[in-house]
């Protein structure tokens, strides 16, 4: 007889469960936590973390920067995409640019912009060039692929733009702003602590980072990882919500 097939709400978690018991293995292998931190020992410290204010104000000065810059790329993304899809010039004339975008490290940006920007602005800009590629292509395919006979059925019947914005290019492209969601959010937030990790900002997440690095308090540098881990699947999760939530809107018209 088959067993029993585990539930998948469960799958999650005890995938989870697992890691982190090779974790906690692992740890005490090698049993010198400045080589590598116990989960337990790194959950003590996430929960000292949070129950400081200066945590809050912390994870605030990132959060804003970092998702500034990721929605500024969405927009400016969507924008070009809309452009490329109207006008093909506009297509070519963005490839290099992206392409150039694309292959080069953030290290190297990070650098650049420190000449022409403060550190407060540092994960901003980072985190929107970094973003911006990967929004405008996903968007531009994501166009590509409307129903041509929609189109036309629309253009026949005299379907003003608008409702042909709202019925016909929205649906279509909302499955693709979803997919960008999930790889934006993870690529700016990864850029952006990288940057801040560089430049060093006041009070910023990556600025906390390199002091654990440097201090060789490893339990901190664990805990402000996981930190960072779980402010981006929470705003990644509120993002889709919103996102979905404004498609219930649109079609109920």
């Amino acid at each position: 007889m088959r067993g029993k097939k585990i539930p998948k709400k469960l799958i999650l978690p005890l995938c989870a469960l697992f890691w982190l018991l090779v974790w906690q293995f692992a740890s005490m292998r090698i049993g010198e936590e400045i080589l590598l931190v116990s989960p337990l020992a790194a959950g003590a410290r996430f929960i000292e973390l949070i129950a400081a204010p200066v945590f809050w104000l912390t994870a605030g000065f990132s959060l804003t920067r970092i998702m500034g810059g990721f929605l500024i790329a969405l927009a400016v993304g969507g924008g070009l995409a809309a452009l490329a899809y109207r006008f093909g010039a506009v297509t070519h004339l963005l490839s290099p640019l992206f392409s150039a975008v694309k292959s080069v490290p953030v290290a190297s940006y990070t650098i650049l912009c420190l000449i022409f920007l403060n550190t407060g602005s540092l994960a901003l800009m980072i985190a929107f060039l970094m973003t911006l590629p990967i929004v405008y292509e996903t968007l531009l395919e994501g166009l590509r692929q409307t129903d041509k006979r929609l189109l036309e059925m629309a253009k026949i019947f005299r379907i003003s733009r608008l409702c042909r914005l709202r019925y016909i290019y929205a649906a279509q492209i909302l499955p693709y702003l979803t997919s960008v969601i999930g790889v934006g959010v993870g690529i700016a937030w990864k850029s952006g602590v990288a940057a801040e990790v560089i430049g060093l900002p006041r009070g910023a997440i990556g600025t906390r980072l390199y002091e654990a690095k440097i201090t060789l308090d490893m339990r901190s540098l664990f805990a402000w990882t996981v930190a960072v881990m779980l402010l981006c699947y929470l705003l990644e999760k509120l993002i889709r919500l919103l996102v979905k939530r404004a498609a219930r809107v649109l079609e109920r018209g």
